[in-house]
């Protein structure tokens, strides 16, 4: 997951010092604000000199997804307040998708720790070589764009493969996909996890339900 975070670092870097910006701003941006596809965006929000509220906005917009996040993320294995404090900030897309698979239901508290750490090493310091090299990688180069599809798809490939037989989640998620994107293609990500966290409490109260009428 780190080596998959290496080609996005540099492209966030070489689009950084593109965008007219030093390099500097490479390092500030993913190791204080750490918020991926967000500090893509912040970008353009930063060489168009935008307002605060608008920042503010688009970040939450961007973000929100992370208040679902914190309904199965394991934090309460976290122990002690600081590094509860670091792991709050430190979650993302890819550190849910490894701590909430069946297999990490052990993990210590050290382990989740050390894997956010370690993935926003690969994050910061691949971003730092980018936008140090920026100058001498080319415009024109193809593929560091896909990075981040690619990515995801391996992590919604591997979600799959840990929920053999349960084939009604993937197909909820994809029809609370479909369904947002048909009825609020401008917010589809937030009203696809509205609908699919819908569409589980449902389903889980029906399950409920079932043992008692028996």
């Amino acid at each position: 997951m780190g080596l998959a975070l290496v080609p996005l670092g540099l492209a966030f870097g070489v689009l950084v010092t593109h965008s007219g910006l030093a390099w500097w701003w490479a390092t500030l941006f993913t190791t204080l604000i750490y918020a991926g596809s967000f500090e893509f965006l912040l970008i353009g929000l930063v060489t168009a000199v935008a307002p605060l509220a608008t920042v503010a906005l688009t970040a939450f917009l961007v973000n929100i997804r992370h208040v679902f996040y914190t309904l199965s993320f394991p934090l309460h294995r976290v122990r002690g307040r600081l590094a509860k404090t670091y792991s709050t900030f430190a979650l993302t897309d890819e550190t849910y998708a490894l701590t909430t698979t069946e297999r990490a239901r052990s993990w210590p508290s050290g382990r989740i720790l050390w894997l956010q750490f370690l993935l926003h090493v690969y994050w910061a310091g691949s971003a730092t070589v980018g936008a140090l090299l920026g100058s001498l990688i080319p415009e024109g180069v193809r593929g560091l764009d896909f990075s981040l599809t690619a990515l995801f798809t391996v992590l919604a490939l591997d979600a799959i493969r840990g929920r053999r037989g349960d084939l009604p989640t993937p197909a909820l998620a994809l029809l609370s996909a479909l369904a947002a994107r048909l009825a609020f293609p401008d917010q589809m990500l937030p009203a696809a996890f509205v609908l699919f966290t819908v569409g589980l409490l449902a389903r889980h109260l029906l399950a409920r339900r079932k043992p008692a009428h028996a």
